[in-house]
């Protein structure tokens, strides 16, 4: 998942996008606890992403290594729309078998962003 991005966005037009179509704020308690949680499938969020994900990971499957999720290590995390929106999808499916609603992706952001080092 690493190299060059759009940097179109950042990680807090992000959750205010999500906060708004859920209409909700995100809750870091809810995403933490989301993040971490196996939903009736093989794997967690954590699985891949580590917990808390201040590392980078390496997916269960393919052995890739994935880079750092939270925003206070890797700035580049959350700042290209298209590449937010494709893996969200992509591994929403992995953990849920569907895609994640716009409550679930503003609750595991807001636990993310409030990470630190």
């Amino acid at each position: 998942m690493s190299g060059a991005r759009a940097a179109d966005t950042t990680p807090a037009q992000q959750l205010a996008r999500w906060s708004a179509a859920a209409g909700v704020s995100g809750d870091p308690a809810r995403g933490r606890a989301f993040f971490t949680s196996r939903h009736g499938a093989e794997w967690s969020c954590a699985s891949c992403h580590g917990n808390p994900p201040l590392a980078a990971g390496k997916h269960q499957s393919t052995g890739k290594t994935i880079d750092a999720l939270a925003p206070a290590v890797n700035p580049a995390a959350f700042t290209d729309a298209a590449h937010i929106d494709k893996w969200f999808r992509r591994n929403c499916k992995d953990v849920l078998a569907r895609e994640c609603d716009a409550r679930e992706k503003a609750d595991v952001l807001a636990y993310l962003m409030g990470l630190k080092r």
